[in-house]
This record gives C-alpha cells, structure tokens and sequence, in this order.
C-alpha cells in the first residue's frame, strides 16, 4: 500500500481537498514519494510554518519511517501505520531511526566527556537483538535495537571505545517491561529522554539487565548503562571491548544464564498486564527481523 492509498483510508477528504498548493496533504505526498523521502527536505519544511509543522508531525514523519523501514514499521503497529498510535509520536520515532544521541555520564556509567549526538549514515535494528536486552520474563516484548554505534574517546587511559545504541518498543504501554519497572517500583531518573523528551528509567538501576544484552554488544559485563522513557524508547551506553585472537567471537548467545530471578513486586507488574490482548510479541516468533536504514539525506542514486 502506497502513502496516497493510506491517506485516502485515513483521511478520505484529503485528496480532494481545496486547499491550493504546498500545503495540500497529497500534493506533499507526491513530491515527497517523488524525491524518495529526502531527510534534509522534511526537515527544512518540518521547520517553514506552524501549518506545514503540524502535517509533517501528522503526516509526512510517519510516511518517511514507512518508507525508509516498512517491515520495522510494520511490526511496530501491526500492519496497519495510519491507525495505530505511536508513543512519543512519529516525529520521535523518525529521530531515533536516523539519530544517534551520543552520551554523556551517568550514575552507572562514568566516562569523563560528552559525547554529542550526530545523524547516523546507516543503522540496522533488529527484534532478535532486542531481545537480548530483555529480562527472560519480559521476552514476550517486542524491542527493536540498533547495533551500537561506535565513538572513539580519544583520552588517555581509555583504551575501549564508546558504544552507543537506541531502540524502540512495540505497545510499552502493555509490556512486561512497564510491568516488571512499575512492579519494582522503580523510580524515574531526573533526565529526558533524547527522543521524545519524556522522564526515563534506569533499567540497570532497576536491576533489569540481563547479561545477554553485554555480549551482544561486545561488552563486559556491568559496564553498561540503558534507560527506557515512558513512551518506550531506549538508549543506552556501554564500554566496547577491544577484540582480539583469542576470542571466539562464534559464541551463542545462553539467554538461561541471566541472573533475573523474580524480586518483591514483580507479581504486581504481572497482574498489571494480564489479560491484555494488545502485548507486543505474542506471535512468539523469534526469527531475526533485522532491517537496514540508511539515513543519507537525499535519493539514492
């Protein structure tokens, strides 16, 4: 299905409407489709008015996600994009595709600089990888994680480098995630989220780490931090060990071995969510999903 066909289910009015020019929702469409979704475009007409604001905040964010990663996207709102809600919205979802957020210290993570964020050239997210940053009993979850990016300290002392990694949950809002975070009472750290800019947890505050989400990043464990917003986005940083012969970089990853018994109030989070037909993975489908985004600013030639 096309963005036209998708306007005209969700909005029927729309390609017959009388309003002349760029503001025309299927005018903008086609110039878009024609220009294969040019990031830099939306962005410089993201920013001309409070209108054209408002359609591409609407509109033309979630019709560029579709475009640059149908089948994440897909899975995000089961199939059907232009009716489902996204938490944080598409505009949040777009920047976390194509941006990487950098890092800067943490309570569980000090490194002695910031990292600036900076727009990634191509990132691959992947529902297998994100389940090795799920506690066993949350992965019925649907989490799509990116590969982590890698950032060179440049300081002596600091022989590793940075990895710095983002994701995006289907349906938080009914997770176990929530569940398990809202069970453990955990409290919201005093920092926004660089997506969305909504209060976050602390998974590893949390203790809800597993320690599959060290060895796919290529980590050793317990030197990684990740927050996950109320809108279930994640980021997080983690120290990258230096490779070398005498590693088998073959290894499976062993999910058994996770050290994350149930505490006190873990039965409350899952009372939470029992009975909700609307949580993510209940396909138990554990296939890898992994899907490529290149966030060049213009067309492909």
């Amino acid at each position: 299905m096309d963005a036209n066909q998708r306007l005209r289910q969700t909005h029927p009015h729309a390609a017959d409407s009388p309003v002349p020019g760029i503001v025309n929702e299927r005018v903008l469409l086609l110039v878009f489709e024609s220009i294969q979704w040019d990031l830099r475009v939306l962005c410089l007409v993201s920013s001309v008015n409070r209108k054209l604001r408002a359609i591409a905040k609407r509109l033309l964010w979630r019709e560029l996600c579709a475009h640059r990663a149908p089948r994440m996207v897909a899975a995000l709102t089961g199939g059907t994009p232009g009716g489902a809600r996204i938490g944080g919205g598409w505009p949040a979802v777009a920047k976390l595709m194509f941006f990487c957020c950098g890092a800067e210290q943490s309570r569980n993570f000090r490194m002695g600089q910031h990292l600036p964020g900076h727009f990634a050239s191509s990132s691959r997210f992947s529902k297998t990888s994100g389940r090795s940053f799920l506690p066993r009993r949350c992965r019925g979850d649907v989490l799509y994680m990116s590969d982590p990016c890698e950032h060179q300290m440049g300081m002596e002392g600091h022989q590793d480098d940075v990895g710095v990694y983002r994701g995006v949950f289907k349906g938080f809002s009914c997770s176990m995630t929530r569940a398990c975070l809202i069970g453990r009472r955990a409290e919201l750290e005093d920092r926004a989220c660089p997506y969305c800019g909504a209060r976050v947890w602390s998974m590893t505050t949390a203790r809800l780490v597993p320690r599959s989400a060290a060895r796919r990043l290529g980590s050793r464990n317990g030197r990684l931090e990740y927050f996950v917003c109320v809108n279930g986005h994640l980021h997080g940083t983690c120290w990258l060990a230096p490779l070398s012969s005498d590693e088998d970089d073959g290894c499976e990853f062993d999910d058994d071995e996770d050290d994350d018994r149930d505490k006190d109030g873990d039965q409350n989070g899952q009372d939470a969510v029992n009975g909700s037909d609307d949580r993510a993975g209940t396909d138990g489908s554990t296939s890898s999903t992994g899907e490529e985004i290149v966030g060049e600013w213009g067309p492909t030639e």
